[in-house]
């Protein structure tokens, strides 16, 4: 018997002796024909397998990226000062002209790490910003341009794709460069967040699906900066509740709701 990751050399070597047996007994010896020409039979059925094997390894190869891990990413222009920017990732223009608020869709590339650099809209040198960002595989990414245009960088967030059946979930993300911690609560209940500071996400949380209006507070304390009202809940949904613009400047603070 024969193991079927024999090098091919050998294979091709003992079918071509195996063929020259069979032949030689062919009228001398019926039994040695037989018994050498099955021989011969199963290294040609091994040969068929090994150049199968080196076909589908020559298409993997060929095909890496194709087949490797992809993660999802998208971009959020949260810069309040920053004008409009293109975006390269690896050298390779991804997304231009994006405007402060804006945010892409999902763009579905290999896990693995990348160099993001962001330029004003149409100019290729002189980034206002290069950083690496490493993504993993089966992961979905929001990746927001934070803060002043002097001190722009990357936030990098795990977006959720696990959502339970019939609820709701929502998290926290503040990006205003100036705002303070806070905490986010429901009005006349409870606290949903607590002491948020800039450049961080809240953990999701699991809520009921409804309307609800809810409060951003200067961490530890009932001073609301920010009213969220009548904010829809919908059930099978995922949000991420984004704290963006400048406290008590211009562009004014506000909330920019994610899905997911």
């Amino acid at each position: 018997m024969y193991h079927f990751y024999q090098p091919t050399n050998i294979v091709v070597q003992n079918a071509a002796l195996y063929d020259l047996l069979a032949n030689y007994y062919k009228y001398l010896d019926p039994q040695r024909h037989i018994h050498y020409y099955q021989l011969h039979f199963m290294c040609m059925q091994q040969l068929c397998q090994l150049q199968a094997q080196q076909q589908l390894y020559r298409h993997f190869e060929e095909n890496r990226n194709y087949y490797r891990a992809n993660a999802k990413v998208r971009v959020l222009h949260a810069s309040p000062d920053a004008p409009a920017v293109d975006v390269y990732v690896n050298g390779e223009k991804t997304f231009d002209n994006m405007t402060y608020y804006q945010i892409s869709p999902y763009l579905e590339i290999p896990a693995g790490s990348y160099e993001v650099e962001i330029y004003p809209a149409g100019q290729t040198t002189n980034p206002v910003l290069s950083q690496s960002v490493e993504v993993e595989a089966d992961k979905n990414y929001t990746v927001a341009a934070s803060d002043r245009l002097n001190n722009i960088q990357l936030v990098p967030v795990v977006d959720t794709t696990d959502i339970p059946r019939n609820k709701s979930k929502v998290r926290f993300l503040h990006i205003s460069p100036n705002t303070p911690a806070v905490d986010i609560a429901v009005q006349d209940g409870d606290i949903l967040f607590e002491n948020i500071s800039f450049g961080n996400a809240s953990n999701y949380i699991e809520v009921d699906p409804g309307r609800v209006t809810l409060e951003v507070r200067k961490a530890g304390t009932n001073e609301v900066i920010l009213t969220l009202r009548n904010t829809n809940l919908r059930a099978n949904q995922a949000y991420t509740i984004t704290a963006i613009g400048i406290y008590e400047g211009r562009p004014r603070l506000e909330a920019l709701i994610l899905e997911p």
